[in-house]
């Protein structure tokens, strides 16, 4: 059976962490794989600003460290910041995937442009730093939001009637002004809209954290993880660092 560490980018309660785990239901796995969903112990309350994105960086890596040591297989970061990815995958053999860089890809591989729908305009930095690390921002035809705060908790739970159709009319008018023939979920907390998307919108609706979930699948299968040569491990690593430093913002938050 092989195992892989879902790291949810924040602390939350086995009923809010029951929400992240119902991903796994819009993908079809094998019976030989099985996901651990794990939140981090210290997270900014949005990723927003350069500091938030500090934080969400360092809470992530912590999270995610002892993964191969614990005996998983893979790690997958539940975030479209990929924050913790160039960090774990310095630290760990085992594959580690992102859904930010994951959708834009499968996003080429099914159309020539895309879009992205979000909840608000905070989020735009996190789409323009993967097109740019990317260098595929010629590849997007837009970016597009409802302007509604998300819920990072509870995610879209009693709100769907609100908030589906809003989606929908962006999205459309990402594929019917901006010329998008694929659809990006913004943010893996916008899963829940991805079934009400998929069935209106005449493009494929790529739903990033069920992706990564399938990649980590087919990686594995293949005997695949990412390069050393591109994210060259640390000559002096001190894990010991950093989980003082999460263990005791875990302790205070108790």
């Amino acid at each position: 059976m092989k195992r892989v560490l879902v790291i949810v980018p924040f602390p939350m309660d086995e009923r809010n962490l029951a929400q992240r785990r119902a991903q796994l239901e819009a993908v079809d796995l094998g019976p030989g794989i099985a996901f651990d969903f794990r939140p981090v112990k210290a997270a900014p309350r949005n990723y927003v600003s350069a500091s938030d994105m500090v934080l969400a960086e360092v809470g992530a890596l912590e999270a995610g460290l002892e993964a191969e040591a614990e005996g998983f297989d893979a790690v997958c970061i539940d975030t479209m910041s990929d924050s913790g990815l160039a960090a774990l995958r310095a630290e760990l053999t085992i594959p580690v995937i992102g859904p930010g860089r994951a959708s834009v890809l499968m996003a080429m591989m099914l159309g020539k442009r895309f879009s992205y729908v979000a909840m608000w305009p905070h989020w735009k930095h996190l789409y323009q730093k993967v097109l740019g690390e990317l260098g595929v921002a010629h590849a997007c035809a837009s970016i597009r939001w409802i302007d509604a705060t998300p819920d990072n908790q509870s995610l879209l739970a009693g709100k769907e009637s609100e908030i589906f159709p809003q989606l929908e009319a962006v999205a459309c008018r990402c594929i019917e002004e901006d010329g998008a023939d694929v659809i990006l979920l913004g943010s893996t907390t916008m899963h829940e809209a991805h079934g009400y998307l998929a069935e209106r919108l005449p493009v494929p609706v790529v739903n990033p954290g069920p992706l990564t979930y399938k990649l980590a699948e087919a990686v594995l299968g293949l005997g695949l993880t990412h390069s050393r040569a591109a994210w060259p491990a640390s000559p002096a690593p001190r894990r010991d660092v950093l989980h003082a430093m999460l263990d005791a913002v875990a302790a205070k938050a108790t």
